[in-house]
């Protein structure tokens, strides 16, 4: 019997030891493409819209750029609510504000201990009150990130010129800002010195290196980095190409090429994303003559900045109440009704989807091209390796109209896509070049006049190593108007459907307007 046995054991091992099998089933992802984002400048990119909150002095005399001089008596918000400063941020949408805890007039919303010229010297909460503290503890109970401004800039203190003790004394408030209110997400500086002000060396190495230590999740702003760039305006308003990819070797606080800033380097070794910073008003500080853009001028801006890979971050000036003013209120509803409309649903995400080829397409589904209409950047369709041809088809259940393009890419895989375009199938069976644009990054949105197809292809024509596509998809947006050249363009195209040429040529002449 245990012969039989052994015998029936031995036979098995050896028919067993002749079948081929693989352990790993499924293929693991792309190698990055560097550089690719740290851990705190991914969560920064996810954050897309940041509020900036301008208050000071400025806000009680009608100045924006104070002089140094105003009596800090001024400063009384008598009515100043931090928790409704963050209450209006998340309801419209924004997770991360910026307070200007000190401008360029030395003023200090907080009680520094290294001058008086400082909320303890003003009317407000009889010299007792903090600013900064309420702002970060409204923050904290809201769920929002901090961060903080703090300009080297100083027209007030009289030391400021003398370049070691200056930066001493700078150093000493920013540490008081950094362990004082807990976790800080960034810190917000500049070259900024006004035409004709005393000579005066920044030590921006050391400044950084404080902050590193004691707030290490903190991103670092400035017009070259480290951690995010100035996008070179204060319209908020990128370049048509954007990388996140930057060489901080050829920038230069406060010198940087306002081009270069524009449009980032597909050849830079560091990655440092952009961030375009804008008022809603007319001016940074609250001013009661002022008026704030319209919804339609903001959604003109988010598709300029957040559609172009880079962070919005909108100044909301609260007025001499110590409020966010109900005009700003209303338009910042608007403008979040606006969004909701338009892209709470992707018209194509019931599409049946077929990619040119997918990564590991024998084993599991890591890479599915599905991936596309899963929201997040975190999963993603890949294509095999060494292939020419990058293209996704669509089919949609039905014929719908759509103007608005909005695509993704998995930056912490690096940011890869040169070019692309979409096509659309049209009634005659033609294959027409829809729109096309350049890099993608964490979110690219392209607007063109609205058009009706059931089929779309998705064609990335260049690459910075195999392209993945984290998000696709189609929207419609009822409230924006293109530009004249382009609404042209697409009146030839209605009338002459036989003929893609003349979409293609108009949608050129589109994007080279945009660019410039």
């Amino acid at each position: 019997m245990y012969t039989h046995l052994n015998l029936l054991i031995f036979s098995l091992s050896l028919l067993l030891s002749l079948v081929p099998f693989s352990i790993c089933t499924n293929k693991p992802p792309p190698l990055p493409v560097l550089p690719i984002p740290t851990a705190s400048q991914l969560q920064w990119q996810l954050s897309s819209m940041a509020f900036f909150l301008h208050f000071g002095t400025n806000t009680f005399n009608d100045s924006e750029w104070g002089s140094g001089h105003a009596d800090p008596s001024v400063f009384n918000p008598i009515q100043l609510n931090a928790t409704q400063w963050v209450q209006v941020a998340k309801d419209s949408g924004f997770d991360r504000i910026i307070l200007t805890a000190k401008h360029h007039d030395g003023f200090c919303l907080w009680p520094t201990e290294y001058t008086d010229y400082s909320v303890k010297s003003s009317s407000w909460r009889n010299g007792s009150g903090d600013v900064v503290k309420e702002v970060a503890l409204a923050a904290k109970e809201g769920g929002v990130n901090l961060g903080l401004y703090l300009s080297p800039w100083d027209r007030h203190e009289v030391c400021y010129g003398e370049t070691l003790e200056y930066n001493e004394f700078y150093m000493g408030q920013m540490t008081e800002l950094l362990t004082w209110y807990g976790s800080i997400k960034e810190m917000w500086l500049d070259g900024a010195k006004g035409e004709g002000e005393k000579n005066m060396e920044y030590f921006f190495d050391r400044w950084f290196s404080l902050i590193r230590q004691l707030q290490p999740e903190a991103v670092i702003f400035s017009d070259a980095g480290p951690d995010t760039r100035w996008i070179g305006d204060e319209r908020g308003i990128a370049g048509s190409t954007c990388w996140s990819l930057f060489n901080r070797s050829a920038a230069k606080i406060g010198g940087t090429d306002p081009q270069y800033s524009q449009g980032g380097d597909p050849f830079g070794h560091d990655w440092v994303p952009a961030e375009c910073d804008v008022s809603i008003r007319p001016g940074w500080f609250w001013h009661a003559s002022e008026v704030p853009k319209s919804a339609k001028q903001l959604l003109d801006i988010y598709y300029k900045s957040v559609g172009r890979n880079c962070l919005l971050l909108l100044n909301v000036p609260p007025n001499s109440s110590g409020l966010i003013s109900a005009e700003d209120i209303q338009v910042l509803q608007e403008f979040s009704e606006l969004r909701r409309s338009i892209f709470s649903y992707n018209l194509a995400s019931t599409a049946i989807v077929n990619a040119s080829s997918t990564r590991g397409s024998t084993g599991g589904h890591s890479f599915d091209p599905y991936n596309i209409f899963s929201e997040g950047i975190f999963t993603y369709w890949a294509p095999e390796e060494n292939e020419s041809t990058w293209v996704l088809h669509l089919t949609l259940q039905k014929s719908v109209s759509f103007n608005v393009l909005k695509v993704q890419e998995p930056i912490h895989m690096g940011q890869r896509i040169i070019e692309f375009h979409l096509e659309i199938l049209s009634k005659v069976g033609d294959w027409w070049k829809m729109i096309n644009g350049t890099t993608v990054g964490y979110q690219r949105l392209l607007q063109f006049p609205t058009v009706e197809s059931r089929h779309l292809k998705f064609v990335i024509e260049k690459s910075r190593g195999e392209p993945l596509v984290s998000y696709l998809g189609i929207y419609m947006d009822n409230f924006s108007s293109v530009s004249s050249v382009f609404d042209k363009g697409f009146q030839i195209f209605q009338a002459h459907s036989n003929s893609s040429h003349v979409l293609q040529q108009s949608v050129y002449n589109h994007s080279q307007t945009a660019a410039t």
